[in-house]
């Protein structure tokens, strides 16, 4: 199935399209790719790892990018090279977080062009990322054809280095969303059978 993604944008569409947005409302869950396939539902990271796997079998390098953000959840993309330029392939149920043309010179400005989208409420939270992570590094019965949830394997993007993205000063003088933009969040792909998870996703 994945192996005919053959280009950025088709593995982008069908992770958008072809895999509805796992709400987790039977509990947390951080599926394989193999479990993303049998469902056909992801969140963000479920989705990278999908991501990169299909990139791999193109002959690509499996690469993952993790955002942390304050007082927010993490959001994990999936990153690919053009003509020396960075871009992303991501799974959000709203328009914000999600992919980026290759157009970026630096893993850092990729990051960047997802910080004044990247809200809690009405507050942009994202703070810090991690360098490209090469999936090579963990053995494929950990988050390719694991049958059980791939938590070690999400620990362990938590430990790695991340970098900052702003200053502590910087962060203090943000200026909050306004009414317009809070709007929009209602905007979504997919709805839950609880309206306020079908948000947070």
């Amino acid at each position: 199935m994945l192996k005919d993604l053959r280009t950025p944008q088709r593995i982008q569409e069908f992770i958008i399209d072809g895999l509805k947005t796992n709400f987790e409302e039977e509990g947390d869950t951080l599926r394989s790719v193999q479990g993303v396939l049998k469902h056909r539902k992801a969140h963000c990271i479920e989705a990278a790892f999908t991501a990169a796997c299909a990139l791999w079998l193109q002959g690509e390098p499996p690469l993952i990018m993790d955002l942390e953000a304050h007082r927010d959840s993490d959001h994990v993309i999936a990153l690919f090279k053009r003509g020396g330029c960075w871009g992303a392939i991501s799974k959000s149920n709203h328009v914000w977080l999600r992919w980026r043309d290759p157009v970026y010179r630096t893993p850092r400005e990729l990051a960047m062009s997802y910080f004044h989208e990247y809200t809690n409420r009405d507050r942009k939270s994202l703070r810090t990322y991690s360098l490209p992570i090469d999936m090579r590094r963990f053995p494929i019965e950990d988050w390719i054809t694991n049958k059980d949830d791939c938590w070690e394997t999400g620990a362990a993007l938590c430990d790695i280095r991340h970098y900052k993205l702003i200053t502590p000063a910087q962060a203090r003088a943000l200026t909050p969303r306004d009414s317009t933009e809070m709007r929009a969040d209602n905007l979504v792909q997919y709805e839950s059978r609880d309206p306020k998870r079908s948000r947070r996703y």
